[in-house]
């Protein structure tokens, strides 16, 4: 059971989540789901399930596409991906994007700053936090031409890519209110999980935190967090529940509230989508608005690595502004992913 300290929202209804209630009464029975009714069809094609499973089956081999703009805010990126592709069997490739019609003097000079960039990052091969040495993975640079997000999204499909990384996001006050940024393309374009990576190399992925609505691209988050989580890692998730006038002064109390009952119901929902790990810690349902809520619970947990979904709703090519707000500014290394294709 969710450990109830709060609501969910009302925008999702439990129809979305019902397919996933009665496959989990039919696993705990020994019999195999049931074929989503015909509404759930229209609406989600493939059972969640399958598409789920399939992304988690996907990152255990194949290409980590890292992307460098060549400053400080991405110099944790060579190193995490090397040290990722140790653990995934999976080749690096550490890209830099440079506009159409870039001189060849420059787009060779960008490849020499990537190839050092590597060099640097590969080291001795010693693992995170200090691990004996391990065989560096398979690693080479590129340099792209083109839009950033165009570009990276030709790689990884061209090249079997599994993971994205990025830097930090580099800031402009003013464009950055009237245009999706850079990252923000990248994100939404991208074929697979984006991971942005600033925390040092030697910090594994030991604690993580999904922040969830209980979503199918929060159950992606976490399928993508526990490929590049360290063996054994801690599995955290938190919902912020916003209550309405009828269910703050409900008889009874918020605890029997008809907002924290379908909070529960829906949670239940979750946690029977494959791919959420199973050592997930019950998930906390806590009253009060996403980021006072996430704050509290980050400074209490202190977690290596925050896994979120793009947005609430089935749209691959919406970004929301909660998303949006913890991609500009992480509070540690955060791993975004998008709803399951429909």
């Amino acid at each position: 059971m969710p450990r109830s300290i709060a609501l969910p929202p009302a925008r999702h209804p439990l129809r979305h989540f019902a397919y996933h209630l009665r496959a989990a009464g039919k696993r705990a029975a020994g019999g195999a789901p049931p074929v989503p009714t015909a509404g759930l069809g229209r609406r989600w094609g493939l059972p969640i399930e399958v598409r789920v499973m399939a992304a988690e089956d996907r990152m255990a081999t194949g290409t980590i596409i890292a992307a460098s703009d060549l400053t400080p805010l991405s110099r944790e990126v060579a190193g995490r991906a090397l040290a990722l592709g140790r653990r995934m069997s999976a080749r690096v490739i550490l890209v830099h994007a440079l506009p159409d019609g870039t001189s060849e003097a420059r787009v060779q000079a960008a490849r020499e700053a990537l190839e050092q960039a590597l060099a640097a990052a590969g080291g001795s091969g010693a693992g995170p936090g200090g691990a004996p040495p391990q065989p560096s993975p398979r690693a080479e640079v590129r340099v792209l031409t083109g839009p950033p997000d165009i570009a990276i999204r030709s790689v990884c499909l061209a090249e079997g890519g599994v993971l994205v990384l990025l830097g930090l996001h580099r800031f402009r006050r003013v464009l950055d209110m009237l245009r999706l940024t850079t990252m923000e393309r990248i994100v939404l374009r991208a074929p697979v999980p984006v991971l942005i990576a600033h925390t040092p190399v030697t910090r594994d992925y030991g604690t993580v935190l999904a922040s969830t609505d209980f979503a199918p691209a929060c159950a992606a988050a976490l399928a993508a967090a526990a490929r590049v989580a360290s063996p054994g890692a801690q599995f955290h998730a938190i919902h912020a529940l916003q209550l309405g006038l009828r269910d703050k002064f409900s008889h009874g109390g918020v605890s029997a509230s008809r907002a924290m009952t379908r909070a529960e119901a829906m949670c239940r929902a979750f946690l029977a989508m494959p791919g959420v790990p199973a050592g997930l810690h019950p998930p906390e349902i806590v009253v009060g608005g996403v980021h006072e809520v996430l704050a509290f619970r980050l400074e209490e947990l202190r977690p290596d690595l925050l896994a979120i979904g793009t947005h609430s709703g089935r749209d691959p090519e919406t970004l929301g502004n909660y998303a949006r707000d913890l991609m500009r500014e992480p509070p540690t290394d955060v791993i975004v992913t998008k709803p399951p294709p429909l």
